[in-house]
């Protein structure tokens, strides 16, 4: 159920197990909703919770000001409400440690698989490696930068701190910028490409392979019958099979509900913006963020994507131009020659969110259904490594990585 980047990776790899799959999805394309025009940073140096002392300060300010990277849009939703309190439970220094440290970890994973994968495939995305750059303006956010990186290092991540005039020696794009900025953390292993493309030509792979695709068929309802899944009541009638797999993203909670499964996400959206490159224009050499103002940035091709803002809002996609306002900035600011900024592709999309930012992987109550739901901003990092883990999960396997903190703990 899903036909994401999560869900075509979870097909991909049961595919390769020997499992014959089905795919189910109410768009007409693969990646056309969460995965459609993300940020596409592949990027464990980007791991962190969100869930973190700091949080709490910026969401209440958010009330107030539109300008925060995380914005609070307090509404009459029950289940908004729980999920924040979950979240602000999780704003301790300890358990964002702990949590950060199991996304690293399964962010490093996951990167290993698609490396692996497209190997395997020679799949075409619009991949760029050389490394990402995390960009500070502030003395004080370039202090705090290189204070948390550590949890990152001692998991194994290569980061490296980098003075301003050493900036452009590894973006030269940056060298009109070097004067705005404190520093930067820079991540060798660190990479881009883009998810929505990487997701299609994937979907193609599998269908070579014997998957098969039920694109806009809608499901209506889950059926089950003790603790059994017995099927899927589509608006293009009834689908069977011997398990199932929900990779729905925010829309889990809403299929697995009627169920009697409480799956902990809630929708956060985020606005991405993608602006054409021209002959002339000097786009960046690899992507980054612009840490102060918490906007990504990555180049697929002849194309500059930028992303920024986590609005907590509900299932709502809706955008205006002046969403877009910080993004533009900080491109203009960073490298004004990067890209035609007057030609813009406006996007907003719903992240999948839990309270502790790690992802929810494994069986349920019901014998026959898995999760694999509820990646947040780093779906496209994770993927691969969360298609893996699922296919080994439902053959019976052990997976290679400790899952705590990730399987469903009461589904």
């Amino acid at each position: 159920m899903g036909a994401g980047v999560i869900g075509v990776t979870s097909a991909y790899y049961l595919a390769k197990a020997g499992h014959q799959v089905t795919v189910v999805d109410r768009q007409a394309l693969p990646a056309n909703e969460t995965s459609f025009a993300n940020a596409g940073l592949v990027a464990p140096g980007h791991s962190y919770t969100w869930a973190s002392p700091r949080a709490p300060k910026i969401l209440l300010k958010s009330l107030f000001r539109d300008d925060q990277a995380l914005r609070l849009h307090l509404r009459a939703d029950p289940r908004m409400w729980s999920w924040c309190l979950k979240f602000l439970a999780n704003c301790t220094s300890a358990k964002a440690r702990l949590n950060t440290t199991r996304k690293v970890r399964f962010c490093l994973y996951s990167q290993a698989a698609l490396h692996q994968l497209v190997a395997e495939t020679k799949i075409a995305y619009d991949g760029l490696k050389g490394g990402l750059l995390y960009l500070y303006r502030s003395q004080e956010s370039f202090a705090r930068g290189a204070a948390t990186m550590r949890i990152l290092q001692d998991n194994g991540l290569d980061l490296r701190l980098i003075e301003p005039g050493e900036i452009p020696r590894i973006d030269p794009a940056l060298a009109g910028a070097t004067a705005k900025l404190a520093g930067a953390i820079y991540a060798p292993t660190d990479e881009s490409g883009d998810a929505n493309l990487f997701t299609r030509n994937l979907a193609d792979i599998c269908k070579e392979a014997g998957v098969s695709f039920a694109f806009e068929t809608p499901i209506e309802r889950i059926s089950r019958e003790g603790d059994r899944i017995t099927g899927l009541e589509t608006r293009r009638g009834r689908l069977t099979a011997d398990a199932y797999v929900m990779a729905l993203g925010c829309y889990s909670p809403i299929m697995a509900r009627p169920l009697g499964i409480k799956i902990p996400i809630y929708p956060i959206k985020g606005y991405s913006l993608t602006l054409p490159i021209r002959g002339s224009n000097r786009a960046p050499a690899i992507g980054g963020v612009d840490e102060d103002k918490l906007v990504a940035y990555a180049r697929f091709g002849d194309r500059l994507r930028l992303t920024a803002t986590a609005d907590f809002a509900g299932y709502d996609t809706s955008h205006t131009p002046g969403d877009f306002r910080t993004m533009l900035a900080s491109a203009r600011d960073l490298f004004p020659e990067a890209a035609d900024c007057d030609q813009p592709n406006y996007w907003a999309g719903l992240r999948p969110m839990t309270p502790e930012g790690t992802p929810i992987i494994g069986p349920t109550r019901y014998r026959n259904l898995w999760l694999n739901t509820g990646h947040g901003h780093m779906g496209w990092t994770m993927s691969c490594g969360s298609g893996r883990v699922l296919a080994d999960l439902v053959g019976g396997l052990k997976p290679e990585l400790d899952l705590a903190g990730i399987m469903p703990a009461a589904a």
